[in-house]
């Protein structure tokens, strides 16, 4: 019995085990912890934006689900039935689960698979359609654009992302910027919920995404971040991250192509070293 007390709470060399040594362990490695460097927030290079860029992107190719606007997208050369499809599929997952939405724009798009054939829907029509999608002001303002596209514009929809915002009833900053990424190729970011968390988690923001001035600089570092190659597959890239990977609650970090850049990932594996000391 004697012996048994005696070596409780020494390790192999007879040194004991103490709370202070915990407490200087832990106190080390939090010295260790590295500052907040200048540009913590945002991207310290061309290179590492680059390396963002081209994880993200081959993440997406590999790993992207089969929507029929994103079929649509790279089967059809029209560039106006493109941008229709696009704004069609936006304005509907607005509020509404993708797995929900794909059958409504099926539906849709094989009865209005032009501008010109929605304009010359009526309401009730368009009202009909929409039945089950909820929140019918989505349906009408889409009825309304493509009105006003035939009517005013022969037909053409605006092609940049401040002209579909200026001109078309219902499109807002984010809905005119995945157009006018999408369809036409500008180079210009989007900023939805799902673009807000992964960029808030792999640059440490913990700011509150509501307010005017962070929103600003979360739409400032989408537009530096996009792919000016590809800046329609990434802006959907970076959505599809926040939807499928960097959700809301358990995030699947080991799958992440922005792990080697997330501020969030790296102190989150800090914190838990900590506790394991404590």
């Amino acid at each position: 019995g004697a012996g048994a007390g005696a070596g409780a709470g020494r390790r192999p060399g007879g040194r004991r085990r103490t709370r202070s040594n915990g407490r200087e362990a832990r106190g080390q490695l939090l010295k260790s912890a590295p500052p907040l460097e200048v540009g913590y927030h945002s991207f310290k290079d061309v290179a590492e934006i680059h390396s963002f860029r081209t994880s993200l992107l081959s993440w997406y190719d590999k790993s992207k689900r089969d929507l029929p606007w994103r079929r649509l997208v790279t089967t059809v050369s029209d560039l106006n039935k493109r941008a229709y499809s696009v704004w069609v599929s936006e304005i509907m997952l607005q509020q509404t689960q993708v797995a929900t939405v794909i059958d409504y724009y099926n539906k849709w798009m094989q009865r209005w698979s032009t501008l010109q054939d929605l304009s010359k829907a009526t309401l009730e029509e368009v009202n009909e359609m929409w039945s089950g999608l909820g929140y019918y002001s989505r349906g009408r303002r889409l009825h309304e654009g493509a009105q006003k596209v035939v009517s005013e514009f022969k037909g053409e929809m605006p092609k940049s992302a401040e002209e579909l915002q200026k001109l078309l009833p219902g499109v807002g900053r984010y809905t005119a910027g995945a157009v006018a990424s999408i369809a036409f190729g500008q180079v210009t970011g989007v900023v939805d919920g799902n673009v807000i968390r992964v960029l808030s988690r792999t640059r440490g923001i913990g700011a509150d995404s509501t307010s005017p001035a962070v929103t600003e600089a979360l739409w400032l570092l989408a537009n530096t971040l996009v792919d000016p190659a590809r800046p329609g597959d990434f802006n959907q890239a970076m959505m599809e991250l926040g939807a499928t990977v960097c959700t809301p609650k358990a995030p699947l970090c080991p799958e992440c192509p922005a792990q080697p850049h997330c501020r969030a990932y790296r102190r989150v594996g800090f914190i838990h070293t900590l506790n394991l000391m404590s």
